[in-house]
């Protein structure tokens, strides 16, 4: 259980270096609050866990949070794909809900330690630190999951593409109808420019019958 925790550890090492290629490549628009705490907390605060409380109530959350990177990085691979792999990017939003509910199982299970009558755990207080952890980052990802889905501000492409394609249809939807009643506004103008040659000429025709 110790040597897998230890590699729990290094994977958190190899997000923080995801993330500073990140940070080098100046990919502003994955770089967030969120994903810089998240995979620069995350590294140091496993050490401790891993040298001085492996196994036990902590590897639980251990185990959640790999499942979910699972699907995570599986989602990230087809995004790097390719265009033609796009299609099947639909349901990054309910990669979030995912996350966001690997964070309530981690709190209630932490929670279970302040009911027991009793827990051998080695180092108590890095129950603590889990059940800080999984509400703090709940916090977090909910308020993600707000700016991006409920306002819109970090739609994914086809996403975004689609709201743009359907404002245009709305707003050329409007000019049609605009010149609709242009049209009918012009064949009014020209009906009642054409009445003076109307009476211009019945006028002419009754002076030549006389």
């Amino acid at each position: 259980m110790v040597r897998v925790a230890w590699l729990f550890w290094f994977s958190k090492i190899i997000e923080l270096i995801d993330t500073i290629f990140f940070v080098l490549r100046k990919k502003d628009g994955q770089i967030t609050f969120l994903h810089i705490f998240h995979h620069s907390f995350m590294p140091w605060t496993w050490w401790w866990g891993v040298a001085y409380a492996p196994g036990g109530m902590g590897s639980f959350h251990a185990m959640i949070n790999c499942s979910v990177h699972i699907v995570m990085y599986f989602y990230y691979g087809l995004s790097a794909a390719g265009p033609r792999f796009q299609k099947f990017l639909w349901w990054k939003k309910y990669m979030t809900a995912i996350q966001l509910i690997q964070f309530v199982l981690v709190s209630l299970h932490a929670t279970q330690y302040y009911f027991m009558d009793s827990c051998d755990y080695q180092f108590p207080v890095v129950i603590h630190l889990i059940w800080v952890y999984g509400t703090f980052f709940f916090v977090l990802f909910s308020n993600f999951w707000v700016q991006a889905y409920v306002k819109g501000k970090r739609l994914p492409k086809q996403d975004l593409k689609r709201s743009l394609n359907s404002s245009t249809a709305h707003a050329n939807g409007k000019h049609s109808e605009n010149g609709t009643s242009n049209g009918v506004g012009h064949a009014i103008s020209n009906k009642s420019d054409s009445s003076p040659n109307e009476n211009g000429s019945s006028l002419l025709s009754k002076m030549k019958k006389a």
